[in-house]
């Protein structure tokens, strides 16, 4: 059975494991508490983030090297187009995207917003990270104004990655984002898969609850 350790971006993880039916668990990890003791965690990553799995002998780190690992050692699967897809060039560039253009900008809004000291909460490089995910949650609005999905017109892994990135901002960040965004999350976050991952999550679910969407 593969493990996840962590919620935060394992969400992605555990989102794309129940869309490909396969067996999991998560393993809770608490990074506010600290994870200097948790000796099982840092076995598996010592550099001490989220998410990491365990799959047999293997052991991985970082979201969307994971989803990709998993879909090429478990597939194939409609969630990753083939490389002869017409779709795989948007597929491609929005499942990173979702994490190096979206996800790792507001990653950094959120600390400051909800972590740093009051008078350091609109600094510098909290606007310029809210200015870069800005710039970038235009190539989504861009895509949405053709195609239903990011890829085409099916979900794909893609969808996962991105989803994850702007739920994470309007949840973590107070980013109100436009109605085709608002209309796209809906239909991916009404799926069967997704709404398994969060019963799994359930610090996530917990998380939302208590931050409503602007």
């Amino acid at each position: 059975m593969i493990t996840v350790f962590g919620e935060g971006r394992g969400f992605r993880v555990i989102w794309l494991l129940e869309e490909m039916g396969l067996a999991h668990r998560l393993r809770p990890v608490d990074l506010l508490a600290g994870v200097e003791n948790d000796t099982e965690f840092l076995a598996i990553n010592p550099a001490g983030f989220i998410p990491a799995i365990r799959d047999g002998d293997v052991t991985m780190v970082e979201s969307i090297a994971i989803m990709e690992y998993l879909m090429a050692r478990y597939g194939p699967t409609p969630l990753a187009p083939a490389s002869h897809d017409p779709a795989f060039p948007a597929y491609q560039q929005f499942l990173h995207l979702g994490e190096a253009g979206l996800a790792a900008s507001i990653y950094f809004v959120v600390g400051a917003r909800n972590l740093a000291p009051e008078s350091e909460r609109q600094n510098w490089s909290a606007s310029q990270a809210l200015d870069v995910f800005q710039t970038r949650l235009g190539l989504v609005t861009r895509q949405l104004a053709h195609t239903p999905y990011l890829a085409g017109e099916r979900f794909t892994a893609a969808d996962i990655s991105v989803t994850y990135a702007l739920e994470l901002a309007q949840h973590g960040a107070g980013v109100t984002l436009g109605e085709m965004e608002k209309a796209y999350i809906a239909r991916t976050s009404a799926r069967d898969g997704y709404q398994r991952a969060m019963e799994t999550c359930q610090s996530r679910k917990a998380w939302f609850a208590r931050t409503p969407v602007p």
